[in-house]
Formats: C-alpha cells, sequence, structure tokens
C-alpha cells in the first residue's frame, strides 16, 4: 500500500470476521484480533477501527476513517454521502417487511431498528402507518401486539418460523460494500485504487 489508510470495521467477533477475511484475501497481513479489548489496531499496512455497523458510515463520512466495509443496510440507513465503489458479498441476507402468518389487517404501527428506512418504505407505499424505532428482538414486538409489522434483516428465516412470522415482502437484497471518504478518494487516490483493486471479487 502506497500511503497509510485507516478502515474501519464492524466490531465484535462475529461482525468483523468476514471484513478481516477480505482484507486478508486483498494482501493485507492482519493479526489474529481475536480475544483483543482494542478498539483501534495500528497494524503494519493499514490501522482497522472496530465501532458499531451504525457508525462505519459516520466515521467514514466525516474522516476519521478512509475507507469501512459494512453491510449495504447500515449505509442506507446511515444516509451519509459515501462513495461506494465495491460490492463484496458475504453471507446472503435481505431486509424485509414481516408480520404473523397470515395477518391481512392495516399496518397502523411498524418496528424497526432501521428508522430511516422504514419510513422510506412507509411514505412510498402511501402508508398511515407510525414507525416505532427498536433495538433487538424485533420479532417479540409483533408477537405480543405491540406492532402491527416489523422492518428487519432475515438470514435463514428460521426464527420467523419458529415465532409464527412470516416475510410479506422482501425489500432489499443485502451485502457487505466498501464504501469510502470523498476527500480521501482525492488525496489517496493511488492507494484506494490498489485497495479497490484487491478486494475486486
Amino acid at each position: 500500500m502506497k500511503r497509510r489508510l485507516t478502515i474501519a470495521i464492524p466490531g465484535g467477533e462475529r461482525s468483523k470476521a468476514y471484513p478481516i477475511e477480505l482484507l486478508r484475501r486483498a494482501g493485507l497481513t492482519i493479526p489474529d484480533l481475536s480475544g483483543s479489548r482494542s478498539l483501534k489496531h495500528d497494524l503494519e499496512q493499514v490501522t482497522l477501527l472496530e465501532v458499531k455497523d451504525a457508525d462505519v458510515p459516520v466515521y467514514v463520512d466525516i474522516g476519521v476513517a478512509d475507507c469501512g466495509i459494512v453491510g449495504k443496510d447500515w449505509i442506507m440507513e446511515s444516509g451519509r454521502d459515501v462513495y461506494e465503489p465495491l460490492d463484496l458479498g458475504g453471507p446472503a441476507y435481505r431486509l424485509s417487511l414481516i408480520r404473523l402468518r397470515g395477518a391481512t389487517g392495516r399496518i397502523e404501527r411498524v418496528a424497526s431498528k432501521y428508522a430511516r428506512i422504514a419510513r422510506g418504505v412507509i411514505q412510498s407505499k402511501g402508508m398511515a402507518a407510525d414507525v416505532l424505532p427498536l433495538n433487538g428482538k424485533l420479532e417479540l414486538a409483533v408477537t405480543v401486539g405491540l406492532v402491527d409489522a416489523i422492518l428487519d434483516v432475515v438470514q435463514t428465516g428460521r426464527t420467523l418460523e419458529d415465532n409464527g412470522l412470516e416475510e410479506t415482502e422482501v425489500l432489499h437484497k443485502l451485502s457487505m460494500r466498501l464504501i469510502v471518504n470523498r476527500a480521501a478518494l482525492k488525496l489517496k487516490v493511488p492507494t484506494i485504487r490498489e485497495l479497490i483493486h484487491r478486494l475486486e471479487p
């Protein structure tokens, strides 16, 4: 790498595993970080920042990080102005509207950790529904009648089946993406181009 880059990735053992695998495949030397409590890793070729998924686009947009690897759902939810040059694939998942199995009534309240996306979906469909921002265990919210529907990510769908729920509409198919700070794109052109080239499928 011609110039040192700072790269933001999702923190947590499971969340950071795929981004680190990608960076290693791209030829970067990254030691075993499992068990480390450090959130900033000054490595030989790059600096890695471990942040929450939702915060990766913020760190990149503001310029604390030159680049980031994060799911498309969090890029959409953030609304941040970042350059998105690569679809990095990864485990298949999707963003769906979910209801009790067989439910047909009006949707008056939707729960989601993606409040911004949920409001956009409701507006595009001309629905008069309120969005209730919740984090985690969204299945319970619709099961106990707190809301009529949830907007959440789905991988296998097994949790939905176990809780008597079903996807009524798949809104977006999602994957991991490389995002780049727009100023860094101009200031570190050769280095960022090299990273993009190395990460290309």
